[in-house]
């Protein structure tokens, strides 16, 4: 029997039921409708799985959720982007789906687990995942178990400081990894270099209304823009001292990278691998970490989610 993973977005939900191998088959999508309250777009979502599934399709449901989980309660304690607060979606889930277990983890952590246990690093016991989006997430694998600290609210690698006393951060401390090694903070790097060099191909295409993104950045560098290369070169020290960081903490046997930047593939990990390189990351041969790029694509989120009950 399978497993419903359901992966909970800014903007919808989705899932699908996850076999023992990590197959996935009848995938579903909810838009979430901001115009209901948190409990109600519980109680849709619920509905949703009712009107998908036979009760005997599946034995337990995992969710991947952002924001800080409460993993022994079931409980969101907090998710910014869904405006949740101590929704407690374990209880909702179980009174509906009476006998069926219910698991659940921040979203960076459930993908991590996916990729350990069917991605990039299948069968690696000690795995870091770092998720370049609008911010940095992160998961943990130690021992081949997932480490979420005390109730779930541990693993935020995002908010190292990597620059004391630099660029505020939206947690409210100063010089976040995330403010220096983001897509977010990619573009912002590319903005201010923009501004200073108005006349490079960089600048020029944004003038044409093309939107500066992380793809428009590597892209530019890669078609010899000096100013894009030199925001690239920037950026992949921020994100390098980050990961040696997360070398001499953790020594995992990888590194997984995922989001919009980890796209980059070969282009990103050439010149990432070469800085740590330079930095002796990896001291010793024998136990040099592996930076590895996500291999689950669009459905990690539900295949991570029902990691959590797989066996």
């Amino acid at each position: 029997m399978a497993i419903l993973g359901i992966d909970i977005g800014g903007t919808s939900i989705k899932g699908g039921l996850v076999y023992r191998y990590g197959q996935v088959d009848k995938l579903f999508s909810l838009p979430i409708d901001k115009e209901l309250s948190q409990e109600e777009q519980i109680e849709a979502l619920i509905k949703k799985i009712k009107e998908t599934y036979n009760d005997n399709e599946f034995e337990g449901i995992g969710l991947g959720i952002p924001g800080a989980i409460d993993n022994t309660l079931g409980v969101v304690m907090y998710s910014n982007n869904l405006k949740w607060e101590n929704l407690p979606i374990g209880r909702m889930l179980k009174h509906s789906f009476p006998g069926k277990k219910v698991a659940m983890t921040n979203d960076a952590n459930a993908a991590a687990l996916g990729e350990a246990k069917f991605g990039s690093a299948k069968n690696e016991q000690d795995v870091v995942m770092i998720t370049l989006g609008t911010g940095i997430g992160s998961g943990i694998i130690i021992n081949g178990k997932l480490y979420e600290g005390n109730h779930g609210r541990g693993a935020e690698l995002g908010h190292q400081v990597l620059v004391l006393d630099g660029i505020p951060c939206t947690c409210g401390r100063k010089g976040c990894f995330e403010m220096y090694a983001s897509a977010t903070a990619l573009v912002r790097q590319a903005n201010e270099a923009i501004k200073e060099n108005p006349e490079c191909k960089l600048a020029l295409i944004a003038k044409n209304g093309e939107e500066v993104n992380g793809k428009l950045i590597f892209e530019t560098a890669k078609a010899g823009c000096t100013t894009a290369q030199k925001v690239v070169d920037n950026y992949i020290k921020y994100l390098g001292e980050g990961l040696i960081n997360i070398c001499n903490v953790f020594r995992p046997s990888s590194i997984v990278l995922s989001g919009g930047i980890a796209n980059q593939g070969d282009y990103l990990l050439n010149k990432l691998v070469a800085y740590l390189e330079k930095e002796h990351y990896g001291y010793l041969p024998e136990v040099k970490v592996e930076i590895k790029i996500a291999s689950l694509g669009y459905n990690s989120g539900i295949i991570g989610a029902a990691t959590l009950l797989l066996k």
